[in-house]
């Protein structure tokens, strides 16, 4: 069974304690999809960490993909995920 939002979020937070991390479950969107068939989720993250800096998109989301690997492909499914430093959240500010 999926993650609920809060506990996705609780999870990111454990492994990303400096970051602003907003956590949306796209998986009614899914619905139909084989992916989604098993209950695993869909979920839309945005973080923004000191941690990403120096680091390209790959590896920024491999940072995030490590803290939840237990969960997937059973819980969940497909992360879209936004990784930014500090600095980059300002720039689109």
């Amino acid at each position: 069974m999926r993650p609920d939002v809060q506990t996705l979020k609780a999870r990111l937070t454990e492994h990303f304690p400096d970051a602003a991390i907003d956590v949306v479950d796209d998986s009614h969107r899914h619905a139909g999809h084989a992916g989604a068939a098993g209950g695993a989720g869909h979920f839309r993250v945005r973080m923004v960490s000191a941690r990403f800096a120096g680091l390209g998109t790959v590896a920024r989301h491999r940072l995030v993909y490590d803290a939840v690997q237990d969960w997937m492909p059973q819980r969940i499914h497909a992360l879209a995920i936004e990784a930014r430093t500090p600095a980059e959240a300002a720039d689109q500010a």
